[in-house]
């Protein structure tokens, strides 16, 4: 079998490092970026669906997230019916930022792209949503508690 996860991690991973390097300049490490970016798209979210979205459990969500509070990049908001619900919503100073990390977004997608055409864009897309949605049933199954049987 083509060791085909192997392949997306390295993606992945170098596409992390460049942008944790590029995003330095910002005071944004460690991912926190793809935090800030989905609160900018999502302003009003709460931590536990942030936390979903990206994949992680919510001790690493609770931590990224602290750390754009603190550095001012998000401010938490009490729901206006339930106190205990903090809503997360970009500053002025992670809504600045915004632009730039969807600039180097595109442009990474533009060069991991390079050279296919749109209907094999359309393809990759659409089989790495099957390959995310295959492995989402394992996540949510693990993060329960539950052991998978290999």
């Amino acid at each position: 079998m083509k060791e085909i996860l192997r392949e997306i991690g390295m993606i992945a991973r170098a596409l992390d490092s460049i942008s944790n390097i590029e995003f330095k300049e910002y005071d944004l490490t460690k991912g926190q970026y793809l935090y800030l970016v989905r609160i900018c798209e999502s302003p009003g979210i709460i931590q536990e669906k942030l936390a979903e979205m990206i994949k992680v459990d919510r001790t690493t969500a609770a931590r990224a997230i602290k750390k754009l509070e603190l550095n001012g990049f998000i401010e938490k908001k009490n729901d206006e019916y339930n106190q205990k619900i903090k809503k997360l919503f970009p500053t002025d100073k992670g809504k600045n930022v915004y632009p730039f990390i969807k600039r180097e977004n595109e442009h990474s997608n533009h060069v991991a792209l390079e050279g296919f055409t749109d209907s094999e864009v359309e393809t990759i897309y659409h089989l790495l949503q099957r390959v995310r949605k295959n492995v989402e049933v394992d996540w949510e199954f693990v993060k329960k508690g539950n052991k998978r049987n290999y």
